[in-house]
């Protein structure tokens, strides 16, 4: 139920920053709810195709869908209060993060992924959606220039393995591993950290 919950929350903040982008971006009401819809489902549905898992859950189970376009649509309303809640909304964001990678990596195990896979498709389950967002907006996604991001996932998704590995209680071994990922995650905001860049080209 806990689990549920802390999905659910992180759907709504996807959602929510998608459509936000969506919003800056001078989409209409429909490509509000689609970027919404994509941030926030997308990562799941990249998950259950590379494990042969089809249709998608998200797309067979309709609250999924209606909690996203909700979301996407109250953002499209309320944007300006909304966009005053930054670091609650990256809070969230942080926590769905978690809650995906993790959840993506156990669901991987339970399908048979080797150790390796399960850990690069949790990672995608978390990060999916936010870069399907950036390319449908037209910018470079943002897990690939700047942001401790994918490293906290893929954190996560290492931990759920070991966990795993050594046959402890999924249930713990996931809660802790999502909250390394969110303390990572809001670490990396608060200290600013940025993955090393290359410097400007050589000349000459």
């Amino acid at each position: 139920m806990i689990l549920t919950a802390l999905e659910f929350l992180g759907l709504i903040a996807f959602a929510a920053s998608g459509a936000l982008a969506a919003v800056r971006s001078r989409l209409d009401v429909f490509g509000v709810v689609v970027v919404g819809l994509t941030t926030a489902l997308g990562g799941g549905v990249i998950r259950d195709v590379l494990l042969g898992i089809t249709p998608p859950t998200t797309l067979r189970t309709w609250p999924y869908l209606a909690v996203c376009g909700g979301t996407a649509l109250v953002v499209f309303v309320f944007h300006p209060q909304i966009a005053k809640l930054r670091r609650a909304v990256l809070l969230a964001d942080a926590l769905g993060l978690g809650v995906f990678a993790t959840a993506g990596t156990t669901i991987a195990l339970n399908a048979g992924a080797t150790p390796y896979a399960a850990c690069l498709i949790g990672m995608t389950t978390g990060i999916g959606g936010g870069a399907v967002r950036d390319l449908l907006l037209r910018e470079i996604p943002l897990v690939l220039r700047k942001e401790i991001y994918a490293v906290a996932a893929l954190a996560g998704a290492v931990l759920v393995v070991i966990g795993h590995s050594l046959r402890l209680p999924p249930g713990p071994v996931t809660v802790v591993a999502a909250a390394v990922v969110v303390g990572v995650r809001m670490l990396a905001l608060w200290r600013r950290w940025n993955a090393p860049v290359a410097k400007g080209p050589e000349t000459g």
